[in-house]
């Protein structure tokens, strides 16, 4: 599944994010970083006619723009020309990670237009995709995409919470209480209890689907209160 990104004239330089758009094609939704390797690396593709100005970067949270300093890309910044495909590596800056459980963080990618020379009053939109990067510790046990099978949900005072017991980051797609549907479904982290104030249960059946390596949706799995 690429992510896409895309250019519109006007006047001025802005920037907005994005995960579908055209032009510039991304390799990916989600990046996994296998601790027994020493890098991950994710494809940027250019089918447009004209080149892009690449940036990437990694941040700690979805919403935060600076970059976190256990990761570094490369190359951070590069120029991609028309037709032409790169990939930008991440690696460990040499930082402690947990051992025991996966690592959460955002892969930043920005690519910005170039103008024309004869263009006047011309708008280049650069457009920011951000997917997660999953940093897996070598020596874990258990399987990754049987993890989502392994939540645990639970009614505490009428609201329902979901508990994580594996090592694994589970990001949930869907989740529904009794056939009804839940809005916002959450990421549960490794060994993480989230609990769901949308949510009112007694009892009854809870079922859901995540999101796998791959950006797939899994089989749906239940859960008898």
């Amino acid at each position: 599944m690429f992510q896409k990104v895309y250019k519109k004239i006007a006047v001025g330089l802005l920037f907005i994010s994005a995960t579908a758009i055209s032009g510039v094609e991304i390799g990916g939704t989600r990046l996994i970083y296998n601790g027994s390797g020493n890098q991950a690396a994710i494809s940027v593709n250019n089918p447009d006619n004209k080149p892009y100005l690449i940036q990437s970067w990694v941040s700690k949270s979805e919403n935060g723009d600076d970059s976190d300093n256990a990761f570094i890309t490369t190359p951070p910044l590069f120029k991609l020309n028309s037709q032409a495909q790169n990939s930008v590596r991440v690696m460990l800056s040499g930082d402690t990670l947990p051992t025991d459980r996966e690592s959460v963080y955002w892969l930043n990618i920005k690519a910005i237009p170039s103008s024309s020379p004869d263009a006047k009053n011309e708008l280049l939109i650069a457009v920011k995709s951000k997917m997660k990067l999953f940093y897996r510790p070598a020596g874990l046990k258990g399987d990754p995409s049987l993890a989502y099978q392994q939540l645990t949900f639970s009614s505490v005072g009428g609201k329902l919470s979901v508990h994580n017991p594996s090592p694994y980051s589970v990001s949930l797609y869907d989740i529904k209480v009794n056939g009804k549907q839940l809005a916002k479904p959450p990421m549960v982290l490794p060994f993480q209890t989230v609990s769901l104030p949308q949510s009112a249960i007694t009892g009854g059946e809870v079922s859901w689907r995540a999101i796998n390596d791959f950006g797939g949706i899994t089989a749906e799995h239940k859960f008898k209160m």
